[in-house]
This record gives C-alpha cells, sequence and structure tokens, in this order.
C-alpha cells in the first residue's frame, strides 16, 4: 500500500468510527463495529489504531478538528473583533452550525476513565477558549470590548455554552434554542460591556 493510499484508507476509518460512535456511543463502540461499517478485517483496523482507545481518541479528534477547522476561518479573517466573536457565538453554541455536540459530551464523559481521550479533549477544549480570548483580547486593544480579563471571560463565556449545550442535547425541551441564544448573548454582552443587541446577527 502506497502511503497516499494509506492515508486515504486511514480517513476513512476515521470518518466510519465517527459514524459508528454517533450511532452507538464511545462507550459501547467495538473495533469489530468499525471494521464491519468499513467493509475491513478488525486486524486492518489495529494495525492503524493499536488499541480502541487510540482509535476512539483519533475519531472524536477527527471529528472535533472539522469544528475547529470553521473557527480557524473565523480566527484568520479580515473580519473585526465584534463580528469574529459574533461568527464564533453562533458556531460554537448549539444553535450554530457545530454538528458534534453529542460527541463532544460523549468525548468528556468517556475522558473520565481514558486518560487518551481526555488528552485530546483538554487540547480541543483549550483552542476554542484560546481563540476567544485571544479576539476578546483585540477587541480591548481596539477599545470595541471593555474587560479587565479576557482569559477568564473567554472561559466563563466557554462554561456558559458548554452547560447549556448539555442541557439542550440531552434533556430534550428544557429549554429552548432561543432561550440558550439569549442567554448566552446576555452573558456574553456583560463579560465585554456591550448592549446584547450588539451580538445579534
Amino acid at each position: 500500500m502506497t502511503r497516499r493510499a494509506a492515508e486515504v484508507r486511514l480517513d476513512a476509518l476515521l470518518r466510519t468510527a465517527c459514524a459508528v460512535i454517533r450511532e452507538r456511543g464511545l462507550a459501547n463502540t467495538r473495533t469489530a463495529d468499525v471494521a464491519q461499517a468499513a467493509g475491513v478485517s478488525q486486524a486492518l483496523v489495529f494495525y492503524h489504531f493499536a488499541t480502541k482507545e487510540r482509535l476512539l481518541a483519533q475519531a472524536f479528534a477527527y471529528a472535533a478538528e472539522q469544528d475547529l477547522a470553521r473557527l480557524d476561518t473565523v480566527v484568520r479573517s479580515s473580519a473585526g473583533p465584534l463580528e469574529k466573536l459574533r461568527r464564533v457565538l453562533k458556531l460554537y453554541a448549539p444553535t450554530g452550525r457545530a454538528k458534534s455536540w453529542g460527541m463532544w459530551i460523549d468525548g468528556w464523559s468517556e475522558s473520565l476513565r481514558t486518560p487518551e481521550l481526555e488528552k485530546v479533549s483538554r487540547r480541543l477544549d483549550l483552542r476554542w477558549r484560546e481563540d476567544l480570548a485571544d479576539i476578546i483580547a483585540a477587541g480591548v486593544r481596539e477599545g470595541v470590548f471593555t474587560c479587565d480579563d479576557p482569559a477568564g471571560a473567554a472561559w466563563r463565556i466557554n462554561a456558559l455554552i458548554d452547560g447549556l449545550a448539555v442541557q439542550s442535547a440531552v434533556h430534550d425541551r428544557v429549554i429552548t434554542r432561543r432561550q440558550l441564544s439569549d442567554w448566552v448573548r446576555l452573558a456574553t454582552a456583560r463579560e465585554l460591556g456591550l448592549a446584547p443587541e450588539q451580538l445579534d446577527g
């Protein structure tokens, strides 16, 4: 197998693993399930990943990286800090385009028991907070936001979104998407000295 063919096969296995995990959950996914769904031998799955834990961690990272790629697009854009903030909130909140909330929640839960998954989860979570903190700091420098602690504000905003996302994803109809969006906008505006309507759009 050429190097390119191996990369294509690995990508296909990761995509298949993500689909199986979304259906069965991380705890209930076996390497045999992924092999069967991909139409390959279980030995090939172990060739690429060595252990079930590594397969799950890499599949989780693969799914999360799709959201992070969209985050990178926002961060690298020429938009100002306020517009970047609007886009990041829309992207990150369950009301936005992020499609992997169920997998994120599942990943956090399994991270309590799987050190390899915890490392991946921590790295990906920190990326969101660091990028949000950078956007806030840029807005403070430009006089768009008022905030003495951009890193702390990013943590608090992310924690609110994470908590509301769990409630929204796990407990159907406990809160509406409109409520979730309004609360995130209100809390973010208070953190950054904005009027909530400035975050509409």
